[in-house]
């Protein structure tokens, strides 16, 4: 963890690099005029995250006032300010397939206004009137160095439905919103019902702790966890673990960002939005394992993360099936 603040930190003294566009300087001085944006986010605590916000803070000396928490209760909390009209929050962190599904349910979104930057997002992952990804979470799979041979660990999804590890796999709950369900959402489009159905078979341990968990896996209590959060992995260096990306690719969650309806200080939000687009920020994802959502960002990772920031994506969530994936999940993981 030192070494990752560390490196984190001496990147926060670096002058940005220069493929960024600036939003036009009236909007600017209307935003420093409203002096702070709130950001509400269900990325709970990884350190990264606040020193990509510091350099905001740095860059237009606007403040940002942040509150995390599970995307349940940060859901319910903006259903709640939205529908007591107490507009608190500015900006709205979430799941791509969640932010979706509440913009179309409960209207609870505005237009940012243009964002100079958005034009060097990825080709797949565009920006919409009132959404912009802002990095992607990849996950693969954790296994014990001294319990899982390279020869033996598995080479695909599918390897994990072999008898062989029948009680012997950990894995994030597939019947509850989190990496589990991602998972599950993920492999049943690309793999099929039966997959889950044969792999159901094998006795999957779940549980909801990751950072437990990881460590049990560690221990050697399990052989294999999954789905492992990649950016997870440079917060277990030195412990006998490695990660086994299978050869479909990674299930993944992209975070999005949008100003909440009646946002009170919308200019700071478009402004706040436009920086998380920077190569400045994707960059310093990219360094922390995480995928950036820009062109040209992965390639500029540090050797150590590179592999990480440009991994082959498998699939994710989808807003009109994700109530269905975990009924699917409970039935076949009774």
């Amino acid at each position: 963890m030192r070494i990752i603040l560390a490196a984190i930190a001496a990147m926060l003294t670096l002058p940005a690099p220069a493929r960024a566009e600036e939003i036009e300087q009236a909007a600017i001085d209307a935003a420093k005029k409203e002096g702070k944006v709130s950001l509400y986010t269900s990325f709970i605590g990884n350190p990264l995250h606040m020193n990509v916000v510091k350099t905001f803070e740095q860059k237009y000396g606007i403040s940002v006032e942040v509150y995390d928490a599970r995307a349940t209760e940060i859901n319910e909390r903006v259903r709640t300010e939205q529908t007591t009209g107490r507009y608190l929050a500015d900006v709205f962190q979430n799941g791509q397939a969640t932010l979706e599904r509440l913009e179309k349910e409960q209207g609870i979104l505005q237009p940012s206004g243009d964002l100079p930057n958005a034009k060097f997002l990825r080709a797949a992952h565009p920006a919409t009137a009132t959404r912009a990804p802002s990095y992607i979470l990849g996950y693969g799979i954790l296994a014990n160095v001294n319990l899982v041979k390279p020869d033996d660990e598995p080479k695909s999804w599918t390897d994990l439905a072999d008898p062989r590890w029948k009680g012997k796999i950990m894995s994030d709950d597939m019947r509850a919103a989190g990496g589990g369900a991602i998972l599950f959402a993920a492999t049943h489009d690309a793999l099929g019902a039966d997959f889950h159905r044969k792999l159901a078979l094998n006795d999957i341990v779940f549980s909801r702790d990751v950072g437990v968990d990881e460590k049990r896996v560690a221990a050697g209590e399990f052989p294999l966890r999954m789905p492992q959060l990649i950016s997870n992995m440079l917060l277990l260096k030195g412990l006998p673990v490695r990660f086994v990306m299978p050869r479909e690719g990674a299930p993944y969650v992209r975070f999005d960002l949008a100003v909440l309806k009646n946002a009170p200080h919308p200019n700071a939000a478009r402004l706040f939005i436009n920086h998380y687009l920077s190569e400045q920020a994707q960059v310093m994802y990219a360094n922390g394992a995480l995928i950036p959502v820009i062109e040209g960002a992965a390639a500029k990772a540090s050797a150590e993360t590179r592999a990480f920031a440009s991994v082959k994506l498998m699939g994710t969530t989808k807003p009109e099936t994700q109530e269905a994936m975990y009924a699917l999940a409970k039935d076949i993981y009774k």
